[in-house]
């Protein structure tokens, strides 16, 4: 696809904002706001694992987080003084990411029957059952610690360099968030760039051909099995290195990291932004991630000079709010903040032919 000249110079100033986005938030929001954005591009890459299974493949997935689990312990495990385990980071984020492709498999191979709010039920008990299997894994023998985690984590290595310390590179300081910034949004970048091709290949078109009708896909020849096993096992891979990545930023991970309400949040990314629309993904990863960190920081401040003081805790203020930003947003974009082109025309018919039918029934009525 060839790029015109205005779609050149928007990419290049995306760039260039990219790279100095750090250095800028840094410098005007304080250096704990550059963390809140490598957590934001973590959060993009799962929203746009989970956007395989339920924007593409229209599978209610309510367990994602649990491929998120397993990506983050196979990394701490591999990766820490838990076992005596030192690997390097190149051999265990594929380990881990192969790991939860492989439990996506296993989770998809007895739900292939199920949709709607049955397959939301199974995978939202396969996600429990990993977590409380995490939490309880410390008897008789001690493999994941219990709830206490695994600390100690082996920082990001590549090669001789440690994403763990402050480097200095071509005149510039990198601290430790900065590094884990660009290696985060190179990772998110190349999730990206597979996603889009996915959703231009035989496969991809498979996927939505089942989501929206999966009987006559199946009727047109389309292995709707495999095809869901493999929707499955991909949003899974891309969890996996997701949660790897997490580990080895965090330095430590626990079973309570990994609970039901992390998938809701995800999964709020990809219904929020827009469903099958990778760019809508992003956007509503990153206001997902920003937004109630905003509320917390300026819930407090706010009353402070409304009241004199603070009358709500802000934390419980902020998710009072954040609720009704969404309520407010589902309400005014039904189809998400950016959907998709495909998303949006179906809107428009299905309310067409509503409209049709209480006009027939309203005039049938007379």
């Amino acid at each position: 696809m060839k790029l015109n000249q205005n779609s050149k110079f928007l990419l290049a100033a995306l760039v260039l904002v990219l790279l100095a986005l750090p250095f800028a938030t840094d410098a005007l929001l304080g250096r704990g706001w550059v963390r809140i954005a490598d957590f934001a591009l973590l959060y993009i890459m799962l929203a746009l694992g989970l956007n395989i299974v339920v924007g593409y493949a229209g599978l209610l997935d309510l367990g994602y987080v649990a491929f998120f689990a397993v990506g983050a312990y196979c990394y701490a495990l591999l990766g820490s003084p838990q076992f005596g385990l030192h690997l390097p980071f190149w051999i265990v984020l594929p380990l881990g990411a192969l790991l939860a492709c492989v439990f996506g498999v296993l989770l998809g191979a007895p739900t292939l029957r199920l949709r709607g709010d049955y397959l939301a039920i199974v995978t939202l008990g396969f996600g429990e059952i990993i977590r409380i299997f995490l939490n309880n894994l410390n008897a008789p023998a001690n493999i994941t610690n219990g709830p206490q985690g695994i600390s100690m984590i082996d920082p990001i290595r590549i090669g001789g360099f440690s994403l763990g310390s402050t480097h200095e590179l071509l005149g510039f300081t990198l601290p430790s968030v900065h590094l884990h910034y660009y290696l985060f949004l190179c990772c998110t970048l190349l999730v990206v760039f597979v996603s889009l091709r996915l959703e231009d290949s035989r496969i991809g078109r498979a996927w939505m051909a089942i989501r929206e009708d999966e009987v006559a896909a199946e009727a047109m020849g389309i292995n709707t099995r495999n095809i869901k096993l493999l929707a499955f096992a991909m949003g899974a891979t891309f969890g996996g290195a997701a949660g790897g990545l997490f580990a080895g930023f965090q330095g430590f991970v626990s079973p309570e990291s990994f609970g039901l309400m992390e998938s809701v949040m995800v999964l709020c990314m990809v219904v929020l932004g827009g469903m099958g629309n990778i760019s809508g993904v992003v956007l509503g990863g990153v206001l997902l991630v920003l937004l109630p960190e905003a509320l917390r920081n300026g819930a407090g401040p706010v009353q402070q000079a409304l009241f004199g003081k603070t009358l709500v805790d802000p934390e419980s203020l902020r998710m009072l709010l954040f609720g009704l930003a969404l309520i407010v947003v589902m309400l005014v974009r039904p189809a998400g903040l950016w959907p998709s082109m495909q998303r949006r025309r179906e809107l428009i018919a299905d309310d067409g032919v509503v409209q049709q039918e209480q006009d027939t029934v309203y005039d049938s009525s007379k």
